[in-house]
């Protein structure tokens, strides 16, 4: 059995800029089928279907079918985990831009 922990990591699987758009197209839209979004991209079919799929592992994307074609939505379920990570550093930077601000007033 193939092991997909790596792929199913939320900050894998955004950390690929063509998954960050796929990300994004999904969430401007309710849902989108294959082929629509296959031409967003200068890559084939099945290039992005992979990419849809470590979007899926990481649960980040749905999909159901709909007659022949395969639909898919984004789960933005998931992202909670690296906004509560980047919030810390943001915290962090805004502490030290305060405590900069406060030794250069001095």
């Amino acid at each position: 059995m193939k092991n997909t922990a790596q792929e199913r990591d939320v900050f894998v699987a955004i950390a690929d800029p063509t998954r960050r758009k796929l990300i994004r197209l999904l969430a401007d839209s309710d849902e989108l089928p294959l082929y629509e979004i296959t031409t967003h991209f200068e890559m084939g079919r099945t290039a992005v279907s992979k990419h849809l799929t470590i979007l899926k592992e990481a649960d980040l994307v749905t999909n159901h079918k709909k007659g022949r074609e395969t639909r898919y939505q984004l789960n933005p379920a998931p992202l909670k985990e690296v906004k509560e990570w980047l919030s810390f550093y943001e915290d962090f930077w805004n502490d030290r831009a305060a405590l900069l601000k406060d030794i250069l007033e001095e």
